[in-house]
């Protein structure tokens, strides 16, 4: 699956209870169209004690988002928006629909 968001952008989260929020893309999952991001669909994950002198604790973890759910966010114009791409230099670029800047 191919997809236009990459590890590293800001991302603006379109459903469920982050609804609203942005955040970092900290691993993008193309085969299975998913994408975690920092701080965000966090889940609690309890950990068994590994020796007889640790202790079981409870791990937070943020889980993978469908690709679907969240949108770029370009910092020109402060909002969610969709990508254009286009070829300078026999590059290609990612641009912003609405204000046309590189992202």
């Amino acid at each position: 699956m191919k997809t236009n968001i990459r590890k590293g952008d800001t991302v603006h989260i379109r459903t469920g209870r982050d609804l609203g929020r942005k955040g970092k893309v900290l691993q993008v999952l193309s085969t299975k169209g998913k994408v975690v991001v920092e701080g965000m669909n966090i889940r609690k994950k309890h950990v068994k004690a590994k020796r007889a002198q640790e202790k079981g604790q409870t791990v937070e973890q943020p889980t993978p988002f469908d690709i679907s759910n969240v949108q770029l966010f370009c910092e020109k114009c402060s909002r969610a928006v969709r990508i254009g791409i286009t070829r300078e230099g026999g590059k290609r670029a990612r641009v912003c629909k609405k204000c046309n800047t590189a992202l």
